[in-house]
């Protein structure tokens, strides 16, 4: 299908196609979730319409994380476009290692990008990346299982109701686990799910004047509530599951619940690729009964870091990727329920999309999430699943390994809060905290 974005794409994009002398070739660096891939297999569409031809470089999570971030510390140049998070997006644009999107045409509509995410992308209300998918985090569940249990989910649980339901859910002999959690080390990996948790048992990172909180009470609840359930209801080797292979678990019918990212409710409810499609329900991520539920807010978006010489093509490539064209190019492809979630208010208007049953529920955990108040107690910092400082990319991997250390059952919790507080204090005082 040939959407004409032509306006869109501006002067070069005219005549349909870029002249042989402005045409370029541009390397993004991506990571191998379902949406980026699906966006790889759409690139003939905007090289027909621009002349400007895409190389990939598609990374695991983690890894992604550190090349990118490495390559523009450095101003190594490898890429004209990365991507990234809200963590990394108004750290960099601060230090000037952005390229600022403040001039993308009027039929681009930065207004119909939903506030939460243009707010977590900006600095001094400036975008500094574009998201090309949003999301929160939410309950998965087997539809099926949850009756066979006896049980019926509320649209709100507690975490005392998705123990008691992962356990009658369990059935290892049969090879199903009543919950899929994240244990793979890493600060976007299994720490994002964790302080979440952490948050709705009253925990925080730091207190307010940057002290680390491991050796709280209310850590030592959360990280034994979750071991604990894990033991008890989840699947083996869990320590190194992410969120891929987690989605594959689920996608095979080993899991009863997944609490994770809400982009993951159009791969578990899609036939092609996931055996339970037409038995998964969802709701919100579970609270303590504290005031704060167990819900993030992310955008991977799509950022030009300042050392490319070809920051024109970049634009248009952004423009392109994260544009109202793009998501109906994807549904007129793929269905709208494959339509990258949680960008802009115009997808949440849209009848058709409306009728996809997981969509109320994304919209309603995205706009939820409070990333200048994620905890019970104040905190002096900004973001929900991270803390939004340079340092925490190192100490928030560091307590990731000791808290998969544990899960692993190489160390008891107590220990891993430990030593989790010992490096993190370390690490801040010699940040100058």
């Amino acid at each position: 299908m040939n959407i004409k974005v032509s306006t869109l794409l501006g002067a070069c994009a005219a005549a349909a196609l870029c002249t042989a002398a402005t045409a370029e070739t541009i390397t993004i660096a991506t990571v191998n979730n379902g949406d980026m891939i699906r966006m790889q297999g759409l690139t003939a569409d905007f090289t027909e319409k621009t002349g400007h031809e895409v190389e990939w470089v598609t990374l695991e999570e983690n890894v992604l994380r550190q090349r990118v971030t490495q390559d523009i510390a450095a101003k190594g140049g490898q890429f004209d476009i990365m991507t990234i998070g809200m963590y990394e997006t108004p750290i960099w644009g601060k230090q000037g290692w952005l390229v600022a999107l403040d001039d993308l045409p009027a039929e681009y509509d930065v207004d119909d990008i939903l506030p939460a995410m243009r707010g977590g992308l900006s600095v001094d209300g400036t975008l500094y990346a574009a998201p090309f998918y949003g999301e929160s985090s939410m309950v998965m569940y087997r539809t099926d299982l949850m009756e066979k249990a006896g049980l019926e989910m509320p649209e709100a649980p507690t975490w005392e109701f998705i123990a008691e339901a992962a356990r009658k859910m369990t059935d290892k002999d049969g090879e199903i686990y009543g919950i899929c959690l994240r244990g793979k080390a890493g600060w976007g990996e299994n720490m994002a799910f964790l302080t979440t948790v952490a948050n709705s048992f009253g925990a925080r990172w730091f207190d307010e004047d940057w002290k680390p909180q491991f050796d709280s009470p209310e850590w030592n609840e959360a990280l034994t509530f979750y071991l604990d359930l894990m033991d008890e209801a989840g699947p083996p080797g869990a320590s190194t599951n992410g969120f891929n292979e987690n989605l594959s678990l689920f996608q095979q019918g080993k899991c009863g619940m997944w609490i994770d990212a809400t982009v993951a409710a159009s791969f578990v409810t899609n036939p092609n690729d996931s055996t339970v499609a037409d038995k998964v329900g969802f709701a919100l991520a579970p609270d303590a009964g504290k005031g704060k539920r167990a819900n993030w807010l992310w955008a991977w978006a799509l950022g030009i870091p300042a050392g490319t010489q070809k920051v024109d093509a970049a634009k248009e490539f952004i423009q392109w990727a994260t544009s109202k064209e793009y998501l109906a190019l994807v549904a007129e492809n793929e269905g709208w329920a494959n339509v990258p979630p949680g960008t802009r208010t115009s997808l949440y208007e849209n009848p058709e999309y409306q009728k996809i049953p997981f969509a109320k529920m994304t919209l309603d955990s995205i706009n939820a999430a409070d990333p200048t108040n994620p905890s019970v107690q104040p905190v002096p910092y900004v973001g929900i699943q991270f803390v939004a400082i340079p340092e925490f990319a190192g100490i928030g991997t560091m307590a990731g390994q000791e808290f998969s250390a544990a899960l692993a059952g190489q160390q008891t919790a107590e220990e891993a809060l430990e030593k989790a507080q010992a490096l993190t204090a370390d690490e801040m005082e010699a940040a100058g905290y």
